[in-house]
């Protein structure tokens, strides 16, 4: 999936690859893609969660070698 900006939260656990999803969406325009990596396992259900209670969509998870890429698409 094609993304607008990237955010690396290797290394980062609950609750920080939210609180710095936070700060880089606002970053994006409204309908852009912003893809975050991440090897904390709790992104698989925080991300979705605070996409729903933001108003953001949650696009997708593409799980590999121990790394998750998040798609979520800014819409506010």
């Amino acid at each position: 999936m094609k993304a607008d900006a990237t955010l690396d939260c290797l290394g980062l656990y609950c609750p920080m690859p939210i609180a710095k999803t936070r700060e880089k969406i606002k970053d994006l325009r409204i309908g852009e893609v912003l893809e975050i990596i991440s090897d904390d396992e709790g992104i698989k259900e925080d991300m979705p969660a605070w996409c729903k209670n933001t108003g953001n969509e949650f696009l997708r998870i593409e799980e590999r070698e121990g790394e998750c890429r998040v798609y979520v698409k800014r819409l506010k």
